[in-house]
């Protein structure tokens, strides 16, 4: 995915046009400090033996250690893990947390996995990265199919190799082994906060707000339960499946469509709605449209179709700089995955800090400590794009690149 590495470089050029930021920075932003690629080789259990391809791209960290997902997915890529990795270090920036950005990612389908293979790919990641990761220096999380368990296991095995506990390493743990509260929901968390903030600046309210969310894994359910009590209209949501729309002017009961979900492996086909493809998500005639699943869903080619006033990016990428230049011309508010999403990290620096000081937080003290920060983030970006009259994204990489040229030039 080549195209995503360059979108990230577009977008930091059209930053760049709005803040006078130094050549030299500008020129150290647009490569990553350090790429790293290894080959897992892995017994199978049928005693074959798979290589993988694994990669670490540890981008910028003049604002604190490379913090960053890794995601084991067939289509993985390194220019994708370096759009990834640039993005996270914008996005640590945007909220104003002491760490950079990373990305992390094995090409494998972990669905062809049996449970104890995917074990032994988590921990030869592990294995293979350990010199290069730490509570200190890179501290990897859970992203596209890994999740707390595989946390648990690359963690349990870079303890193996420095001989020492540190549970600092990872974040998304299981909370028994040092995870944080609130961490689950925490990218949705984050994201409502976002919304709820925006729609009082644009004067409307959730009982009279209707969504639809492309992507039903962890950030798009617990967005739809969030919304759905806080009174929003749930119109649709899709997986990778496919997607299911409510009758007219009613509300998905989230609840039936999780239960039908866990059921059955996918939303399709969930009691008292009608089957819709994830492209007719897109371009429903709802207020809100969450993007929580991939890339590159919305582009120059259906971005005239969206017909959603707001798009609040939960998914990493989701929206091409070319629809961008679209939907902000039909005057589309999209709030950019760099803020959007911006919770799941922020609350994966709490753990981390909770975890260097052994000391742990309530659920409410994390939600508690989770709301300033995203309603700060949200007026710092909203303030920029209203005095320079850009869109919210460039305003957020206008934001991000200012503190990371403070801090690059802060270390000379």
């Amino acid at each position: 995915m080549a195209h995503a590495f360059n979108n990230a470089l577009e977008q930091l050029a059209t930053a760049a046009h709005y803040t006078e930021i130094h050549q030299a920075v500008l020129a150290r932003l647009q490569k990553p400090e350090r790429v790293i690629q290894h080959s897992l080789p892995i017994v199978m259990d049928d005693g074959t033996t798979q290589v993988f391809d694994a990669y670490r791209v540890q981008y910028n960290n003049a604002r604190g250690p490379f913090k960053g997902g890794v995601r084991f997915h067939q289509n993985v890529d390194l220019n994708e893990v370096k759009a990834l990795s640039f993005w996270m270090a914008i996005k640590t920036a945007v909220v104003n947390i002491p760490l950079g950005g990373g990305k992390g990612g094995v090409v494998v389908d972990p669905k062809q996995l049996s449970r104890a293979e995917l074990e032994r790919v988590s921990r030869a990641y592990a294995r293979a990265f350990a010199p290069y990761i730490g509570p200190m220096q890179d501290v990897p999380a859970p992203d596209v199919n890994t999740n707390a368990q595989v946390m648990a296991w690359m963690m349990d095995e870079y303890e193996q190799v420095v001989g020492h506990s540190a549970p600092g390493v990872v974040t998304g743990k299981p909370l028994e082994l040092g995870g944080s509260e609130g961490r689950g929901a925490a990218t949705a968390q984050g994201g409502f906060y976002v919304l709820q903030e925006l729609l009082q600046h644009v004067g409307k309210q959730a009982n009279n707000t209707s969504v639809a969310i492309q992507g039903f894994g962890n950030a798009g359910m617990h967005m739809a339960q969030l919304l759905e009590t806080a009174g929003y209209r749930i119109a649709a949501v899709s997986d990778s499946g496919g997607g299911v729309a409510a009758a007219d002017n009613a509300s998905l009961v989230v609840a039936d469509v999780i239960q039908h979900k866990n059921k059955t492996g996918s939303v399709v086909a969930a009691p008292s709605t009608t089957d819709i493809s994830s492209e007719e998500l897109l371009e429903l005639p709802v207020d809100v449209l969450v993007p929580a699943a991939l890339e590159n869903q919305i582009t120059d080619t259906n971005a005239d179709r969206i017909k959603a006033s707001i798009i609040l990016e939960l998914a990493n990428g989701p929206t091409t700089p070319q629809a961008d230049v679209v939907l902000h011309k039909k005057g589309v508010i999209v709030v950019p995955d760099v803020l959007a999403n911006a919770g799941g990290v922020t609350v994966s620096y709490f753990e981390w800090v909770q975890n260097q000081h052994g000391y742990y937080w309530s659920e409410a003290e994390v939600l508690d400590r989770l709301l300033p920060i995203m309603v700060d983030a949200f007026s710092d970006v909203w303030n920029i794009t209203k005095t320079d009259g850009v869109n919210m994204r460039t305003a957020a990489f206008v934001l991000a690149v200012s503190r990371l040229e403070a801090a690059m030039q802060s270390r000379g």
